[in-house]
């Protein structure tokens, strides 16, 4: 409901639940893509006596318009153009686990990967040491490889933001948006002028504390209301930020 009613449970834990409480910014729900198409040629070769692990993989991942995304209702697509038995047909489905596996965590901030498309040529086998697992781990580290290449960025939620305050707070309401990063669709009064509605679109990570600042920017008689929208690109020095900082979280847990 806002800051000031998790203030009011937190103290009330503390007190009297005797409870040390850690309270923080919620995470924000990044995602990751990437910008130019990459072909892949990735082997896969180890041995550890015994029966080793050997699988090759070849083919390119390119990046997956939205529209075609909203057309396949899934963020990603994985096509398998391979044909004869270089790859083994019931290697094809390890293929796209192991796809999935990369998609799971990207390489820039450990976020999901969305909107790609890989599409599986050809590869290699062997007669011993070719596994499901050891074509899943290829495909893997092959999607891994080509997405640090493939000019990757970081996406972040942004909210559609409806706020509806009298006319007279339009001006502080309107600048502490801007400061928040968002971009202004539409600001109109109502019919006899007393109020105003705006829409404007912001950053989720930005509207952290924004009912507190409404509430006293409006002496409490300002509201609003946010929908998710989509993700579109972080800033270049936002994108540095996380990317240091999922580093440094690496680090600790290393």
């Amino acid at each position: 409901m806002g800051e000031l009613h998790l203030e009011v449970y937190i103290e009330r834990m503390k007190r009297e639940y005797d409870c040390e409480v850690i309270s923080g910014k919620p995470n924000v729900s990044y995602k990751e893509t990437i910008n130019q198409r990459v072909e892949f040629n990735w082997l896969h070769k180890k041995q550890t006596g015994g029966s080793g692990q050997y699988a090759k993989v070849v083919g390119f991942i390119e990046p997956l318009p939205e529209a075609e995304q909203a057309e396949l209702g899934q963020p990603n697509e994985f096509i398998n153009e391979c044909t004869g038995t270089n790859i083994p047909p019931e290697y094809y489905t390890s293929c796209q686990k192991g796809t999935n596996d990369a998609f799971n965590e990207g390489s820039l901030v450990g976020s999901e990967v969305e909107g790609v498309r890989v599409v599986l040529k050809d590869g290699a086998s062997h007669a011993v040491d070719s596994s499901d697992l050891a074509f899943r781990l290829c495909m893997a580290n092959a999607i891994r490889d080509a997405m640090k290449r493939g000019s990757p960025t970081v996406l972040e939620p942004v909210m559609n933001v409806e706020v509806e305050a009298p006319a007279e707070f339009q001006g502080g309401i309107l600048a502490g948006l801007n400061r928040r990063m968002g971009v202004i669709q539409s600001n109109e009064m109502n019919e006899d002028g007393s109020g105003i509605k705006a829409l404007v679109d912001v950053p989720l990570a930005n509207m952290f504390g924004y009912s507190t600042e409404l509430r006293s920017s409006t002496q409490g008689k300002g509201e609003f209301t946010m929908e998710y929208l989509k993700h579109t690109p972080v800033p270049r020095n936002e994108q540095d930020r996380l990317m240091k900082k999922y580093m440094l979280k690496k680090a600790e847990t290393a």
